[in-house]
């Protein structure tokens, strides 16, 4: 698993600098200094770029360059941010990639406009990449540049649908899995989606390739979240940079609490709504639930369930790339959606 770690950061490292440069330079001229600075701060804290890197690495595997998609990945990393943004400001979050979240820095009121910055200027970004297209057919660079759109403005409708669902199924112990996968996907794996698409995108390919890449970012991202479901668990402390069994404390629903409750006997779902309960009210029901809670989990085997869920979900995302033509580019990609079911935080 380390081997796996150390050989996709250093893929990820490869587009870093190049994704940054661009988002740098479209952020460089916002005005006035406090909303530049609250735009550009979370670009700065350290995230993966795993989502703009698979819009790169995807380009290139269907046969383009990294000239013709990079816009459009910064584009992605710049949306995926603007949601973080928001998402901090409706959760009150104080942190964030290990710094204080935007809105503690600035205050809402600058942390929602830094946000809409950020949405603006990715649509910005993707329009300016129809003279990085390698193509010598305007109406064919035009038509790339107008897919590349409609996708992302749907991903942003799901992301704001996703967080509404998510935001709804508070207090609610009635979910069902497919409810529960419906929302992970608007939240977390539409976008993801997108990227891959838009790389497809980009770099001219067919439209069997673009549903192709379309599914394998849905089900990558559709097993990122199911894995930090799973991690929440799992994981130590330093790691995943909260407490294990936060989302138990809080009352969160998950793919692992959706299982137990459905598998449960009447005693014991009824015991783990109330701990749940608890943690929904209070913000923090304490370490007695979350090991009481546990125990409920094991005994319905839905932690060992949720891994099963993620690794289908990879095993099917590694398949979609057969229609690809082999090249280290689709390499990286089956590495990429292995370090997502192994990744440690």
């Amino acid at each position: 698993m380390t081997n796996l770690n150390e050989e996709v950061t250093k893929i990820l490292g490869q587009y870093f600098e190049d994704i940054n440069k661009e988002i740098m330079t479209t952020l460089s001229n916002i005005g006035p200094e406090d909303l530049r600075e609250a735009s550009i701060y979370l670009t700065k804290a350290g995230g993966k770029m795993i989502r703009p890197a698979l819009t790169v690495l995807v380009s290139e595997a269907v046969g383009g360059t990294m000239s013709s998609s990079i816009k459009a990945a910064a584009a992605i990393e710049l949306i995926h941010t603007f949601s973080l943004i928001h998402d901090d400001i409706m959760d009150k979050d104080e942190m964030r990639r290990g710094k204080p979240s935007v809105h503690k820095v600035w205050g809402e009121p600058v942390a929602i406009l830094a946000g809409d910055t950020l949405f603006s200027k990715a649509y910005e970004l993707v329009i300016k990449s129809k003279d990085k297209i390698e193509s010598n057919n305007p109406e064919e660079c035009l038509g790339r540049v107008n897919h590349t759109l409609s996708t992302l403005a749907d991903a942003c409708v799901k992301i704001c649908e996703g967080q509404a669902q998510d935001m709804g199924f508070e207090g609610n112990f009635d979910v069902k899995e497919e409810e529960y996968m419906e929302m992970i996907f608007k939240k977390t794996g539409a976008l993801i989606a997108a990227a891959t698409e838009a790389g497809a995108i980009m770099s001219g390919a067919d439209e069997e390739t673009i549903s192709a890449m379309h599914d394998y970012g849905k089900l990558v991202g559709l097993a990122f979240q199911i894995q930090d479901d799973y991690l929440d668990l799992v994981s130590d402390p330093d790691s995943i940079g909260k407490p294990v069994g936060s989302d138990i404390t809080e009352g969160k629903m998950t793919i692992i609490v959706v299982n137990a409750l459905a598998n449960a006997n009447e005693e014991d779902k009824k015991r783990l709504v109330e701990i749940l309960k608890i943690g929904n009210e209070s913000g923090n029901c304490g370490q007695e639930y979350v090991d009481e809670a546990m125990a409920i989990f094991d005994k319905y085997r839905s932690i060992q369930y949720a891994k099963n869920v993620a690794l289908g979900n990879i095993d099917k995302a590694k398949k979609l790339l057969e229609i690809l033509p082999d090249s280290e580019a689709k390499h990286k990609l089956s590495l990429v959606a292995d370090f997502v079911l192994e990744r440690q935080n």
